[in-house]
């Protein structure tokens, strides 16, 4: 028996493939009609190349407009106007590039801060665009969540964390040194967000935890921890993220001869074994997708908050050599650590 094909499918079928096809035109509609606004309270090398990538990722037919703001007010300091039709030849020289001059609805309409600075300029600010908070240290956004506004009931709001969780660091510590369990961590008073991230994720670790309060601390919390430890785990804290005290940490674990791991390129630059990192241009990529979802969803809801996703593995080969470990190239631990998700 031959199907015409003018024919209905099966009763029942046409009304489901019907709704299923205008899903996915309003799916498509809300990628094309997105207007992104994104505040910027800093020249960081990295915000500036996140911006880049969120602009010159712009669906056909959206418009994107770039504030610069100061931290700590809620005043945008310089703002766009609508471009005409030569602004894309411009779009070089211009702090903005506008691909549509239609206007957006609040429907289609995200906010996306980039870093902490604009974060808190960004959450001040009146309106009920759904906003991404992107570029947020896990520290910075514990310090934000007590904020009142950051729990407004007509506002839907999503954070994006710049480092990846601590199962995708605990993933590459498994792929190179794989059936090592001790795993050591010199953590700050304010560390406690993050150990209980690395707690959660650790089952079948052991973790050896050691406090420094202050600089002074640091070298007798090495001394505690290294000796009990096949690995050293540096935290995105005030540790991770002070360059001395980085320095330090490095310097101790060397001597000990313990690999260290962390979530930056600096730290394997500077003698580090390795660390999972992500990259402007896929947070940008993930900030985008996590606007749709924000945009998305109820005002009133509960933030929603991602950590980066690892795009590679940073490995310093000369490390490994000093060590005596024979590490998997780059490509293939990044495999590891993104199958691992």
């Amino acid at each position: 028996m031959f199907l015409n094909p003018l024919k209905p499918p099966v009763r029942g079928l046409w009304p489901t493939l019907c709704l299923a096809l205008a899903g996915l035109c309003t799916s498509a509609g809300l990628a094309q009609a997105m207007s992104v606004t994104v505040l910027q309270a800093d020249d960081q090398p990295a915000h500036a190349e996140f911006v880049r990538q969120l602009q010159d990722t712009q669906e056909p037919g959206s418009r994107f407009a770039l504030l610069r703001v100061t931290a700590g007010s809620t005043t945008a300091v310089a703002a766009a106007a609508e471009a005409g039709p030569g602004a894309e030849e411009d779009r070089a020289n211009a702090g903005v590039r506008t691909r549509s001059i239609r206007p957006a609805s609040a429907v289609d309409a995200i906010t996306v801060a980039v870093g902490a600075g604009a974060a808190r300029v960004a959450i001040d600010r009146p309106g009920n665009d759904p906003l991404v908070l992107a570029m947020l240290s896990r520290l910075d956004y514990e310090s934000l969540k007590a904020h009142p506004a950051l729990r407004r009931a007509d506002r839907r709001v999503g954070v994006l964390l710049r480092d990846p969780a601590m199962a995708d660091q605990l993933a590459l510590v498994d792929a190179v040194l794989p059936r090592k369990r001790r795993l050591g961590v010199v953590a700050t008073n304010e560390s406690e967000p993050l150990l209980r991230e690395l707690q959660r994720a650790a089952q079948g670790w052991e973790l050896q935890v050691e406090y420094a309060p202050d600089a002074r601390s640091l070298a007798t919390a090495l001394k505690t921890v290294l000796p009990k430890s096949d690995a050293l785990m540096v935290l995105p804290d005030l540790i991770g993220d002070d360059q001395a005290a980085t320095l330090a940490v490095l310097r101790a674990a060397a001597t000990a001869g313990v690999p260290v791991f962390g979530a930056s390129d600096g730290l394997v630059r500077s003698g580090g074994l390795a660390a999972a990192v992500s990259t402007p241009a896929l947070l940008a990529k993930q900030a985008r997708t996590l606007g749709q979802k924000v945009a998305a969803g109820t005002p009133g809801g509960a933030t929603l908050v991602e950590a980066a996703t690892p795009a590679t593995v940073r490995v310093n080969v000369t490390v490994a050599r000093a060590l005596g470990l024979r590490v998997a190239d780059e490509r293939e631990l990044t495999e590891r650590v993104t199958a691992a998700r």
